[in-house]
This record gives structure tokens, C-alpha cells and sequence, in this order.
């Protein structure tokens, strides 16, 4: 009720702010608006970022992610001139007597190949924006990327962008500025994903068919968003053909894509669905008798519904669900020396979203969304003796409300609230029928995570801009629950308990929450010059906990408590943003230091699965990541592409009174994902607006891992013996990538479209490391074998479709 009335609040002091109009010297002189969308000539789709300029008064504006524009002026005759990366200038002379509304379709240039490679941004946003730290890739940029076996991947194009690396090949998820994969809250048209990965890793959930852009938060998060400690990626879906039916697909060797979209009501009601599905059993039949028995299969669907039943309101209904289903044979690493089993995985995801826009007026804007996002992991074994499955999942329901309110061209204020109710259940093991295991029921987590934000982007002066956030949010755990009490001077274990403490479904036993400051600053220094500073300080509440190195789809997720304080972190950023005349040719570079208060770890010896109480296998302790980012892009001309390089470091400490408690003894040591030197090179070649050329080279220091300092013999049976952690690394990685894409000629005009897309990758068939593993021998304890995961070149060829 607080957040509500706070948000009427809000409606009642801006309606009354806007209900006189003035000008920037507080004058009472009207002004006009002229609103609408832009959108691609062909396709009807809204086209963001478009440069907007008032040629008469030398004004700029910049079309928003849904394609919608406002320019406010005096009355008077104006010619307003629309420019994108990609498409014919075009302008438009408007008399502005009262306020406008107009559509405006921008035409594809087909004969121009200057193409951006890695962003959609106009030509010097990166240099005009305030946030600090924030990338953005289209679908286009995404798709000149050398795929891995034919499939267009956008979590993978996350891996070329600094600051972000992965802890091996087929690892599922990724890592941002020295956080943990759980770290990034990754939203899917503002659902969040709580697994970004299908078979296991090797590929994301977002078929590429219904992708419009992604947007990666690394250092500059706004105060809208919430929840994790390390980044955010958005990904949009994009909006239905309202005006004619079409339908697109792809066949490809891992997996095949068919989607269709049109209007039901023409302009008024859209529709959008697109299927992706991966039957692969017949490739292992083919493979040696050793992998025959593997199952590797996934498919999702994603939907959208549009309705827009006038200029002022936008309702639209998002669906996405997705299910994964792997089993290794039994026999598949036998000669390895690992232990393999027929261990069946299963997880789905299933997401919904409703929300609906009001446009309230020429300065408000209202958006409201209803979320759901549901989680659930299934793993099995068959042994007859020792059957079970092993069930968990976690259920996010939320309910959030943004207001936008553009007084003038100086300020642009967002205010919001979301509350959030959380439901996890940490694992359920089921015996099979004639199973000697024993069932196991962990107690589920319920709470709720409130939060309400206010910001205003404040423009000083043309060199000066300021995007300031201030944003609260507090998690509430409530019943039912059993809540242990411990010894007051010991460490958290089993043995210490000493009472425990019933509570009724819905009573709140514990809360925890706090600020959350947001600041960047912008400060233009000369023509294509920059310089940006940013903080923000983020809170998480929910964190997958795990002792491997790579989370497994069924690691648990835990809520924050008593026990399990939040995880904080602190971040301040410094970059220098500068391009040439014509933007051809952009750099940057960023440094930064973050800390980390209340960092999750797993004591030693952590048996995590299937623990009544998470807090008694987990430590907390202080981490710090720091770094330095560099990236030079050529946007223009036949050969286009991007260099980055990061250096980048993560410590953690887990230094507590009591020795159960630490790691390394107290001593910091590299998280798991510290990997000092990461390069990328990606370059494209398009000699004919129907043929591209794309390389990708990646290399990366390679990451922590521990190993045996000696073996000891305990009745007849070897035992390793380990002491500090993290004090070894796999071997450095490096590979290289090449890709063909033909297409159909555009200056052909034809109604049906198509494309083959041929790639290698690994070209050259480097056995990366993915992990280090131990033979037990009396003789040696450094007996080491290294798994490769992609060990040969892997060749593939796709073909695409459009009618």
C-alpha cells in the first residue's frame, strides 16, 4: 500500500507540474509537440535509435527502443530530418500549430554497405550517451558472428564484448566484471531467465527469429533495475507485422527455426510465434558405440500478442516456454577416467508477461506489467537399486509499474515500484519403485522483495549531463518456515543448533534491505569526445549455490535470511569515449574497481544438493574485481569490425573466527572465474551487398582450478589431499572462427527471401581445456588428463527463409 500511494503520488505532483506549460526560462510560452513512430518501410517493425534533428534550430532527439519520438518547439514551420546506420535519410517539414502525430517509414538502403557490426546505435551515441559501461547488439550484428554448428547464439556474441567471459566452453551462462553467473539478472521482455543455456551450455534460449536487439548493463545500471549484483541483459522480442503475414525459419544441423507473424485485425491486433526444436538422436546413432546411448534435445516456443487499440494505448501479451532434455551414456567416457552414469536432466522454463502502456500525454507515459517466470529442474538416475529423481525450481511472480515524465528538454524523470513474490524449492528427491535411497523433502523458501526507485537524466548543458538514481528495495521472508537458532559463539553446523522456531504460512520472520545509489556523468571535451564516470551499488537476494566450477541446470537457488545476508556490490567507473569526423572509427577505454560485500563461497568438503540448511555449507566473505577494458570499432567500408581487450581480476576472502569457516585460511585467492588477459578480434568483409565474410579470434588466460598436492592411502583406498584452492590454471584458450553468408541480391526485388550461412568453427582444431582431472596413483599425484569439449573443427551449414 505504501508503494501505491506513493506512486498516485507521483501522478498527482507531475500532472500538476505539467498542467501549465513553460519554456526553458520559465516563461509562459506554449510549446507543441510532434509525436509518432518510426519504422521500417518494408516490415512495419519500429526502428530505435534514430537521430532526429530540427534543421531550422539545430535541435536533436532520438527515437526510443519501441521506435515512438517526441519533439517539442515553439509554433512555427519546421523540417525534421531521420537518420539510421542502414537506411535512406528522410525529411519531413511539419507546420506545428498544435500538437502532431505522425508515422514516419524509413526505407532500407540496400545499395549502402557501411554496416555497424556490433551496435544499432547512431554513429556517436557512444560517445553522447551518459551511461557508462553499456553495450547493445542487434540481431543484424549478432548474425555476422561465425556460429557454432549453424546456430545463431546471443549469449555466446556476449563472450567478444569486454568485460565478459565464460569458465569454458559449454559452461552455461556468463560472467560480467569479476561476477558469478548467478549475478546477472538476464530479462527476456522483462521476464527474468533463471537458466540462459539449452544442452546444457552450449547454446541460449533466445531463438534468434524473435530477437529485436540486446542491451548488456555492465557498469552504468539504471535504477529501474534490481535484484542482481553484477549486470543486466535485456533482451526484446520484437513487435508483430501488423500490416501483412509472413513466415521465416531456418534448417540447421544442430536445430531447425519456423516462425510465423501478421495482423489478425489490421494496425490493431498482431500475432507472433516461433518454434525452435533440436531432435538430435539420430547424429549419436551415427557416432561411436561409446556414444550412441546420448540423448540431446531441446525446443522452445516463444509468442507475442499486440493490441493497440488507439494512439494513446498498447497492450501486449508475451509467452516463452522451453524444454531441455540431456542423458550421457553410460558408457560414453569409460578409457577417461570419469565416472560417467545415464543420468537423465530435464529443466523447462515458462514465461508470461502482460503489459500495457498509456501514453498519457506529449510529457507522461505509464507502464505497467504483470510477470511470470517459473523454473524447474528434473534429474533422474534408472539404476534399479539406486533409483531416484531429484526435483527443484524456483516461481517469480511480479507486478511493476514505471512512470516516465519529460518536463522539458533538461529533464527526463522515472519513477517506479515492483514487488516481487518469490517461491523456491530447493530439491525433492523420490526413490524409484525398488530403490535403496531415501526420499528427502527440503523445506521450501517464500518471500517477497519490494523495491521503488526515482531518477531524473538531467542535461546541465551541451557538455554536461547527469543521470542520477536513488532505488530502495528489502526482501521479506515469511512462513512457513522452521528457523534455527545456533550457538552464540561457534560456527554455523548441524551440531550447534540449538532450538528451532515455527512460523505460519504468510507471517514475516525477517527483513532485509537497503539504498541503492545510482550515478553517471557525462562530460563532452571536444567534437566525437568523452569522458564518463559512473557508480551504482546493487543488492541480490536470490543466488544459485554451488561447488562446481560451472553450475549445473539443477544447482540450488537460495533466498537471503537470517543467515544468508545479500550479496552487495559497489562499483565505480571511469572511460574516455572518442570518434573520428565521420564516426568511421570509434575507441574506448574503461577502467574500474568493484567490491563485493557478503560474497557467497561453499566451505570445503560442501555437500550443497541435498543440506537441510543451506547456511551450514556455504560461507560469506569480501571479494574485489578490477579491471581495464579497451575496444576499437571500424564502422564504415568494405571491412568492418571490432577489437577488445580486458584485463580483469577477482579475489575473494573468506576469513572467519573459525576455521570451518574459511578458505585458504583466510587468505584472498582467485574466484573461479578470474581470467587476467581476454582478446577479441572479429572482422566481416562484404564486397557485394549479397556475400559476407566474417573471422573471429578469441583468446583468454585460462581460468583457476585446483589440484592434488599428494595422495594418501586410507584402507587400500587412494584419497587425494588438497590444500589451498585455486592455485593452478587450466591452460590458456584460443580459437578461431569463420563463417560465408550468401543472400538473395536485394536490389532484386523478390516477395520470397532466403540465405545459406556456412561456418567453421575451431578452424584449426585446438583442444582447449575445459577442466583438469586427476588419475589416482600411488606412484604420482600429478597424473593430470585434461576434457576438451570441442576438440576438432566443427563445420556447419545453414539455411534460412523468409516469405
Amino acid at each position: 500500500m505504501y508503494l501505491l500511494r506513493l506512486l498516485l503520488l507521483s501522478l498527482w505532483l507531475f500532472n500538476g507540474a505539467f498542467a501549465q506549460q513553460k519554456n526553458d526560462s520559465g516563461s509562459n510560452t506554449a510549446t507543441f509537440s510532434a509525436t509518432g513512430y518510426v519504422r521500417d518501410a518494408k516490415t512495419g517493425k519500429p526502428i530505435q535509435g534514430v537521430n532526429i534533428v530540427v534543421l531550422n534550430v539545430s535541435k536533436g532527439y532520438v527515437t526510443a527502443k519501441d521506435g515512438f519520438y517526441t519533439v517539442q518547439l515553439p509554433p512555427g514551420n519546421y523540417i525534421l530530418r531521420f537518420s539510421h546506420v542502414g537506411y535512406r535519410p528522410k525529411q519531413d517539414t511539419i507546420s506545428l500549430q498544435k500538437t502532431l502525430f505522425r508515422e514516419v517509414a524509413m526505407d532500407d538502403d540496400a545499395k549502402d554497405l557501411d554496416e555497424v557490426v556490433v551496435t544499432s546505435e547512431t554513429p556517436d551515441r557512444n560517445v553522447r550517451k551518459v551511461e557508462i559501461g553499456v553495450s547493445q547488439l542487434t540481431i543484424r550484428s549478432i548474425r555476422r558472428i561465425p556460429p557454432l554448428m549453424g546456430e545463431v547464439d546471443v549469449v555466446r556474441s556476449l563472450l567478444l564484448l569486454p568485460g565478459v567471459t565464460t569458465v569454458g566452453e559449454g559452461a552455461p551462462g556468463f560472467n560480467v566484471r569479476g561476477g558469478g553467473a548467478d549475478q546477472n539478472l538476464i530479462l527476456f521482455d522483462e521476464a527474468p531467465v533463471f537458466n540462459s543455456s539449452h544442452l546444457m551450455g552450449f547454446f541460449s534460449v533466445f531463438n534468434p527469429d524473435v530477437v529485436r536487439d540486446v542491451t548488456l548493463n555492465r557498469g552504468g545500471v539504471a535504477a529501474a533495475f534490481g535484484g542482481r549484483a553484477s549486470s543486466v541483459l535485456d533482451v526484446k522480442i520484437k513487435e508483430p507485422d501488423a500490416t501483412k503475414w509472413g513466415i521465416n525459419g531456418g534448417i540447421g544441423l544442430i536445430s531447425s527455426r519456423l516462425g510465423v507473424e501478421g495482423p489478425i485485425i489490421k494496425n490493431k491486433l498482431s500475432f507472433l510465434a516461433a518454434v525452435r526444436a533440436s531432435f538430435n538422436d539420430f547424429l549419436f546413432k551415427l557416432a561411436p558405440p561409446n556414444l550412441r546411448g546420448t540423448q540431446a534435445n531441446f525446443y522452445d516456443l516463444t509468442s507475442k500478442l499486440k493490441y493497440q487499440p488507439n494512439e494513446k494505448n498498447t497492450i501486449t501479451l508475451t509467452g516463452y516456454v522451453s524444454t531441455d532434455v540431456f542423458k550421457l551414456a553410460s558408457d560414453s567416457l569409460s578409457g577417461q577416467e570419469i565416472n560417467a552414469s545415464s543420468t537423465r536432466f530435464n529443466y523447462q522454463t515458462m514465461n508470461a508477461v502482460l503489459r500495457w502502456n498509456y501514453f498519457m500525454s506529449k510529457q507522461l507515459n505509464l507502464a505497467t506489467s504483470l510477470i511470470l517466470s517459473r523454473y524447474q529442474a528434473d534429474l533422474s538416475s534408472p539404476d534399479s537399486a539406486n533409483a531416484f529423481q531429484l526435483k527443484s525450481g524456483v516461481w517469480h511472480r511480479q507486478v511493476k509499474s514505471d512512470l516516465t515524465f519529460t518536463p522539458n528538454q533538461v529533464h527526463q524523470w522515472q519513477v517506479g515500484v515492483s514487488a516481487i513474490d518469490y517461491l523456491v524449492q530447493p530439491n525433492t528427491r523420490i526413490p524409484g519403485p525398488y530403490s535403496n535411497v531415501l526420499p528427502v523433502d527440503l523445506a521450501r523458501e517464500w518471500a517477497y522483495e519490494l523495491a521503488a526507485y526515482i531518477q531524473d537524466e538531467w542535461k546541465l548543458n551541451t557538455n554536461i549531463a547527469i543521470i542520477a538514481g536513488l532505488r530502495y528495495s528489502a526482501l521479506l521472508n515469511r512462513g512457513p518456515a522452521v528457523v534455527r537458532t545456533y550457538l552464540e559463539n561457534g560456527p554455523k553446523e548441524d551440531e550447534a543448533v540449538t532450538s528451532t522456531k515455527s512460523y505460519d504460512a504468510g507471517n514475516v520472520y525477517h527483513t532485509a534491505g537497503g539504498l541503492e545509489p545510482r550515478l553517471a556523468i557525462r562530460w563532452t571535451v571536444g567534437d566525437g569526445r568523452a569522458i564518463k564516470a559512473g557508480y551504482s551499488r546493487l543488492r541480490q537476494y536470490i543466488q544459485q549455490v554451488t561447488n562446481t566450477t560451472a553450475a549445473l541446470p539443477t544447482s540450488r537457488w537460495h533466498l537471503s535470511d537470517m543467515f544468508t545476508k545479500p550479496v552487495i556490490a559497489d562499483q565505480w567507473s571511469l572511460g574516455y569515449f572518442t570518434n573520428t569526423t565521420d564516426n568511421a572509427i570509434e575507441a574506448s577505454g574503461e577502467v574500474y574497481y568493484k567490491t563485493l560485500t557478503n560474497a557467497i563461497d561453499y566451505r570445503d568438503g560442501a555437500e550443497l544438493q541435498l543440506a537441510q540448511a543451506v547456511e551450514t555449507q556455504i560461507v560469506q566473505g569480501s571479494g574485489q574485481a578490477y579491471g581495464l577494458e579497451g575496444l576499437l570499432r571500424k564502422n564504415k567500408g568494405r571491412w568492418t569490425g571490432f577489437m577488445s581487450y580486458t584485463y580483469a581480476r577477482t579475489f575473494l576472502t573468506m576469513n572467519s573466527p573459525y576455521v570451518s569457516e574459511r578458505v585458504n585460511n583466510g587468505n584472498p585467492y582467485a574466484a573461479n572465474y578470474d581470467k587476467p588477459h581476454t582478446l577479441n578480434i572479429l572482422a566481416t568483409h562484404r564486397p557485394t551487398s549479397w556475400f559476407s565474410l566474417s573471422l573471429n579470434f578469441t583468446y583468454s588466460t585460462g581460468r583457476p582450478t585446483t589440484q592434488p598436492s599428494a595422495i594418501a592411502r586410507v584402507a587400500s583406498i587412494l584419497v587425494p589431499i588438497y590444500l589451498d584452492r585455486n592455485q593452478q590454471r587450466v591452460p590458456d584458450y584460443h580459437r578461431l572462427d569463420f563463417s560465408m553468408t550468401f543472400e538473395q541480391n536485394p536490389l532484386k526485388k523478390k516477395k520470397n527471401q532466403s540465405s545459406w550461412v556456412f561456418s567453421v568453427y575451431n578452424v584449426y582444431a585446438r583442444k582447449n581445456a575445459y577442466s583438469i582431472f586427476y588419475k589416482l596413483s600411488p606412484a604420482s599425484a600429478t597424473d593430470a588428463y585434461k576434457l576438451s569439449i570441442f576438440g576438432t573443427a566443427f563445420p556447419s551449414l545453414t539455411y534460412n527463409f523468409k516469405f
